[in-house]
């Protein structure tokens, strides 16, 4: 018998962590550095959240390998109940803590790999299958935070992995050995590395003959000999590490999403942690699989919640502001309404049309049409949500003071008095500043990016469609014989 882990078991646990960080040109300690903390809080907070019982169906599941109650974070979806629970979870955490639920990429490179592995075994007798269960369980059984190692720097675009100058642009395997193996590279835009317990790493894209030693997925603990992590650094980086009470910030105990380059520098890997070694022909069924996994969950149930937000801090400022009747501001946030809605569809869809893949392997993934389609509608459509909730929120939201001068004594009668509409000035500077942390933040390109650019996810859809159903439904009704 074990249990979840509790946010304080979580926190505890980082504490006896010591990941090589540098922010901002220096070295930082993951639970000191005021930036750095925002991931541990949050995922302090989901670990929260699965322990509240109106949250239990959908933060959690019963694993069939231990029979014990987990975070769905680690639950293998065998079923399309699991998988609209699984998009439910994106969209609970987005809304409970406004920045990236860092466990999410995580979650869909297990999903990926459970299928992948299974597959390979029963093609080519490998015992990858079984390695992974061990480690599922393992992970299971101590309710591990796992991030997801996915995008590598690629260098020169022009050129394949074995083709670049420096083979370092793609993680590679440089050595194996009777215990495991070495690897080289780097992954980047990594969403909460740092504050989890390991990262579980797959191609970043499907590997042809030649380029075996790309075709690489494994799990790294965090902190691992020859692990760096470089965090992204930001205006919103600055402002919290200058500001003597996040209270004053956007969203003050998340922050904005934070990301790092993961180098790894010779870093071993034991053969019981590695999923794939230059298997090829899997390598893009294995990128595929995740992407068609997350494009779900990331593009459309993760940002419906952020859309939540938005939309509800927009109405509410509408409501501070005293324009809340105008027609035109009901119809603008109708709009908001009309796009987070359909991508919440979209996502719906993709769970209940899921399907088992690899036939036989008793592993569930959405559908590939409707999960695309999720993500290019919120890739669109959340620009036009923060587009309004800029246009209603008004210029207020890039040009209001700080909300310290309602602490100093020679501006904030001045701030009280010019700021206050509908509302006091107070309760209107904290939501601009909330507003501005959407529409002037970092949010709008990484939703363009994340689970891939929206011309991935058109290719995908033109290659999926299946045109020439459509073209014969054309010709038949035009009267046009074949």
């Amino acid at each position: 018998m074990f249990d979840l882990k509790t946010a304080a078991e979580y926190l505890e646990s980082m504490q006896s962590l010591n990941p090589r960080i540098f922010l901002g040109g220096r070295q930082v300690k993951l639970m000191e550095d005021p930036t750095t903390l925002t991931v541990v809080r949050a995922n302090a907070r989901v670990y929260e959240l699965a322990e509240e019982p109106q949250y239990q169906e959908v933060m959690t599941a019963v694993s069939p390998y231990t029979g014990e109650r987990i975070s769905r974070c680690l639950h293998i979806a065998r079923s399309r109940d699991d998988l609209e629970k699984r998009a439910g979870m994106a969209t609970l955490t987005s809304q409970m803590l406004g920045t990236c639920n860092y466990r999410c990429v995580g979650a869909d490179t297990l999903n990926a790999l459970a299928g992948i592995t299974w597959e390979m075994d029963r093609d080519l007798g490998t015992d990858y299958h079984q390695r992974f269960v061990n480690h599922l369980k393992y992970l299971q059984e101590n309710d591990l935070a796992c991030s997801g190692g996915v995008t590598d720097p690629k260098g020169d675009r022009t050129k394949r992995p074995g083709q670049q100058e420096d083979p370092d642009v793609y993680v590679h395997v440089t050595e194996q050995r009777s215990d495991g193996i070495v690897v080289r590279g780097a992954k980047v835009s990594q969403s909460g590395a740092i504050g989890s317990h390991e990262t579980i790493v797959i191609p970043t894209m499907g590997m042809r003959p030649g380029e075996e030693k790309f075709a690489v997925a494994f799990a790294v603990p965090n902190g691992a000999p020859g692990l760096t992590y470089i965090s992204q650094y930001t205006p919103f980086t600055a402002e919290r590490e200058l500001m003597p009470d996040t209270k004053y910030l956007g969203n003050p105990l998340y922050g904005q999403r934070e990301t790092c380059i993961m180098v790894f520098d010779n870093v071993f890997i034991p053969w019981e942690h590695v999923f794939m070694c230059g298997e090829v022909k899997y390598s893009g069924r294995l990128i595929a699989r995740f992407a068609k996994t997350h494009r779900m969950n990331c593009g459309g149930a993760c940002k419906v919640g952020f859309a939540d937000l938005i939309i509800g801090a927009t109405q509410q400022m509408a409501e501070y502001s005293g324009v809340q009747k105008a027609p035109h501001i009901v119809e603008k946030i109708t709009d908001m309404i009309r796009i987070s809605e359909t991508s919440r569809a979209c996502t719906v869809a993709a769970a209940l049309k899921g399907r088992e893949e690899p036939a036989g392997s008793g592993f569930f993934m959405p559908d590939d049409i409707f999960g695309n389609v999720a993500k290019l509608t919120v890739a669109d459509g959340f620009w036009e949500i923060m587009k309004w909730a800029g246009d209603i929120g008004g210029g207020m939201a890039v040009t209001m003071p700080s909300e310290l001068e309602l602490e100093n004594p020679e501006t904030g009668e001045y701030v009280r008095k010019f700021m206050r509409a509908a509302a006091p000035a107070e309760v209107r500077l904290r939501l601009a500043k909330f507003i501005q942390n959407w529409c002037a933040g970092l949010h709008g390109a990484g939703t363009w990016h994340g689970a891939g650019s929206p011309q991935a996810q058109k290719m995908a859809l033109y290659a999926l469609t299946d045109l020439e159903s459509k073209k014969k439904l054309a010709r038949d009704l035009a009267g046009i014989k074949e």
